[in-house]
């Protein structure tokens, strides 16, 4: 087991064990770009949310979500507020043996929580019987845990993807259509058939999907819906609390109880 620092460096690749975990607290946290050569890995924070940006795809995990991501998968983890950082780490040849080879992003119940925080504490040394056991309850669990469809296809022209990449790091709401012609120096038409082609949405959908994904962001991390309604240039609150609604069936009083 490793509890990391803020900023400590930690190779998983050089880790031989089958299995084995990492936990952390952190806050402000942006782990660039990256890759594990060798390692899959089950990113969670039972308290806190990450946003997790892949080559095409953004993911938004609050405390219900983990994300699997397989071996030699390009990601980046960013976060702004304090985060209960959690990660399990599998030998990939052995995880082949469980998961497909493609990023997933499971609903995690009470008996998976508390599975992803034993394993992150226990050390690292060969498994005994009991680790064994609890590996194998793991695997049953993710097997029968829903996939969750919430995620953002993210532009893959040159043109926009670095500019994309920057609102993430930044915490930037994306601006309106004209706005981002200008910033660019493209046209708006251009940018509309360049987001559809490449992420299915046009350009004020995938805006609204942006919205949806940093709201969530933001109720778990304690904004109240005031202030996130003023965050995100919503009309009014109860035009935030309906545009949660329309997009998840909740509103933000029950989103947040699942996290309990």
């Amino acid at each position: 087991m490793a509890v990391l620092k803020q900023n400590e460096n930690f190779d998983p690749d050089s880790i031989h064990e089958e299995v084995f975990g990492i936990a952390s607290d952190m806050v402000m946290h942006d782990s660039g770009f990256h890759y594990h050569k060798t390692k899959a890995q089950l990113l969670y924070a039972p308290s806190g949310c990450m946003t997790v940006t892949t080559s095409d795809r953004q993911f938004v995990l609050p405390p219900f979500r983990m994300l699997w991501i397989p071996a030699n998968e390009v990601h980046r983890v960013n976060f702004r507020n304090i985060v209960a950082y959690r990660s399990v780490y599998f030998d990939d040849g052995y995880a082949e043996k469980y998961m497909n080879s493609s990023l997933k992003v499971l609903h995690v119940n009470s008996l998976l929580k508390e599975i992803v925080e034993r394993i992150c504490f226990w050390k690292w040394a060969p498994a005994d019987s009991s680790q064994e056991n609890i590996v194998k309850v793991f695997w049953d669990e993710i097997s029968l845990a829903p996939e969750e469809k919430l995620v953002l296809k993210m532009p893959q022209d040159r043109r926009l993807k670095k500019t994309v990449e920057e609102w993430t790091v930044r915490n930037s709401m994306p601006p309106m259509l004209n706005k981002l012609a200008e910033e660019i120096g493209a046209v708006e038409k251009t940018i509309s058939r360049i987001f559809k082609k490449e992420t299915g949405l046009t350009y004020q959908e995938w805006r609204q999907q942006w919205r949806l994904q940093r709201s969530i962001e933001l109720l778990v991390d304690g904004h109240s819906i005031g202030e996130v309604s003023h965050l995100l240039d919503f009309s009014s609150d109860s035009a935030f609390i309906e545009f949660l609604k329309k997009h998840t069936g909740s509103t933000p009083l029950q989103y947040l109880m699942k996290n309990e």
